[in-house]
């Protein structure tokens, strides 16, 4: 459970096992790095994090825009950055597009 725990507080989880694809979500924390097995460095941000900034406006993975809602594992062990930056209202346009979800055995991905 701590692994979920800690994934949760990074703004992304495993979405589906054997998938490769963790999907994301409202990160708890500014800052985390991960220092990986293969000697890279993978850095979550979060700007504007307040109490009253709970949705995602926009991520960046590398300092591009990332408009799938969702990482591939390759992705993090390549390190880099992904920022995300928060805002109150929810940015219902990110991530709405079929080809922008995380797999899903279901016929409406």
């Amino acid at each position: 459970m701590s692994a979920w725990l800690a994934f949760t507080a990074f703004g992304f989880y495993p979405v589906a096992p054997g998938s490769n694809e963790y999907v994301l979500g409202r990160p708890f924390v500014e800052l985390a790095i991960l220092n990986l097995p293969n000697g890279k460095r993978f850095t979550i941000r979060a700007s504007n994090l307040t109490r009253e900034n709970n949705f995602v406006g926009k991520v960046f993975l590398n300092g591009k825009p990332l408009l799938q809602s969702y990482l591939r594992h390759e992705q993090i062990m390549a390190g880099g950055e992904l920022h995300f930056t928060m805002q109150r209202e929810a940015n219902k346009e990110w991530g709405k597009e079929i080809t922008a979800r995380p797999y899903s055995q279901s016929a409406y991905r």
